[in-house]
């Protein structure tokens, strides 16, 4: 970061040390206690669930307050991992320094860490989220010789809210819409800026197409969308964006879900995954000539292991009410470019033949070339907010390296490219595989490769054991066939799930 990027950065810590997050040390956390007379520390940590859990401290000292950053606090795993036996489940939880932000929502200065878990030998807990995230990125950069696999999200939520009359928007019609037609922007926008300031890249926030009433309550889906970090950081940011909006939401008097699917016959949420494949901050999907063989080998990867993947982001029965047919959300294993139809999905990117057009609505611009191919990414639109996202994360990183090590991966992508919708062109339907329908059924394609999630020590055999058994207590392998007949069980469905993840 330049000295000005530090100066203006939205993370108060940032701007106050004077480097970025990544570089925070423990004496650095001690600067920041004094100089914001910091009374609280919240350590805090995702489990299973996917969700952040929170211990909190009131600082007695100095000393206090260094030996709590250094050694952390034990906790009870057994009742963070269900797949671990309560006679051995201490574990420890130690403080990350670069995850360190300043709680906008607590009435005294109270400082937050994202921490990790260690077992009770000092090694990293072989079944923490974070950890199998980090493993898998180091998987693949060793796989790869030196290249780095980062991602961004879209987090896609709706808001629930007592019925509003005045400029209501057309029923499933409210995509980028402005206030006043958009009644939750002021929620939106405070969000945007406290993620910002516990160090979340934002990209841009808007409203989404999903919207609604239904006797006096009514539903509005909005989205914020992050840059492009590394795994770990990708991972940390939507975990604190989901809390910190639904902090915000009671705040506001309103609900935020993530649930996938919210009500029949309206539009799901989903949490879609930009992924690029760089070395040494290039970004490799693209060349002179276009997607390039890197690409190619990610999206194949991406591919073939798109069905199994679902056990990491597609994971309570209302996901598969989501994946349904003749809609934007993905029930068919291709990609395309530009194509909403398909499962992976090449956005529009910024090339030679685009770069004039800031000079052609622009008179009184110069017509200068700029290389934006750092913007060039490739989406997984399958996942949603259900997913345990340091898992998600992991398991794309395992399918990415997994393309690079398919001897026929480039054959293998270009046999699966479409152009079309999908779902207008049957013959087109009839090549191509599906991705499961239940809970169930995705459980049976994780056995079926968790060869490939366990190699490198990535996945622990145990853990993958484990979401098995919790993808099969749902009992769904004919209920989204049931469900279809049944409206009014469907609703009762989704209800069940409306605080997923």
């Amino acid at each position: 970061m330049t000295q000005e990027q530090l100066k203006f950065n939205p993370n108060p810590l940032v701007s106050f040390l004077e480097k970025p997050m990544t570089e925070f040390t423990k004496a650095d956390m001690l600067k920041v206690i004094e100089e914001f007379q910091v009374e609280m520390i919240n350590l805090r940590y995702v489990a299973d669930d996917g969700r952040l859990k929170t211990l909190n401290f009131v600082i007695q000292s100095m000393q206090h307050a260094d030996e709590l950053l250094t050694s952390g606090e034990r906790v009870d795993g057994s009742s963070l991992f269900p797949y671990i036996e309560a006679g051995n489940s201490d574990l420890y939880v130690i403080p990350r320094f670069r995850t360190a932000f300043l709680n906008p929502f607590t009435d005294v200065p109270t400082l937050d860490l994202l921490c990790s878990y260690y077992n009770r030998d000092g090694e990293p807990f072989v079944f923490a989220p974070e950890h199998t995230l980090l493993k898998a990125a180091a998987a693949f950069t060793e796989a790869t010789g030196g290249m780095q696999f980062e991602v961004m999200g879209e987090l896609e939520y709706y808001v629930v809210a007592p019925r509003e009359d005045n400029f209501l928007t057309a029923d499933q019609h409210g995509y980028h819409a402005s206030r006043p037609f958009c009644k939750f922007e002021d929620l939106r926008t405070e969000a945007m800026r406290c993620i910002a300031a516990a160090g979340g890249c934002i990209k841009y926030g808007h409203s989404e197409v999903g919207n609604f009433t239904q006797a006096d309550t009514m539903y509005e889906q909005n989205e914020i969308e992050f840059l492009p970090t590394t795994l770990e950081a990708a991972a940390d940011q939507l975990v604190i964006a989901k809390w910190m909006l639904r902090e915000l939401a009671h705040r506001y008097g309103v609900t935020v879900t993530f649930a996938p699917k919210i009500s029949v016959g309206k539009a799901g949420s989903g949490m879609h995954i930009h992924t690029r494949v760089s070395r040494n901050g290039e970004n490799l999907y693209i060349d002179a000539n276009g997607l390039t063989d890197v690409a190619l080998r990610t999206v194949a990867g991406m591919l073939a292991l798109a069905p199994s993947l679902t056990a990491f982001g597609n994971t309570n029965p209302t996901s598969y009410l989501r994946l349904v047919p003749h809609q934007e959300a993905p029930t068919n294993v291709c990609w395309g470019d530009s194509n909403r139809s398909a499962m992976v999905r090449v956005p529009l990117g910024w090339t030679k033949k685009t770069g004039n057009m800031m000079a052609n609505c622009n008179p009184l611009e110069a017509n200068t070339q700029v290389d934006f191919s750092h913007k060039q990414t490739i989406e997984l639109r399958t996942p949603d907010g259900s997913a345990n996202v340091y898992l998600l994360l992991a398991g794309m990183a395992v399918a990415a390296r997994h393309g690079f090590e398919m001897a026929n991966a480039v054959e293998y992508a270009r046999e699966r490219y479409v152009s079309v919708n999908i779902f207008e062109h049957p013959e087109v339907l009839s090549r191509l595989d599906v991705l499961p329908d239940s809970c169930a059924a995705s459980a049976d394609v994780l056995l079926r490769d968790r060869a490939i999630y366990e190699q490198d020590g990535v996945f622990a055999p145990a853990l993958i054991d484990g979401i098995v058994a919790k993808l099969r207590a749902h009992n769904d392998r004919t209920l989204r066939a049931e469900l279809a007949a049944d409206p009014a069980r469907m609703q009762r469905m989704v209800e069940t799930f409306i605080h997923c993840g």
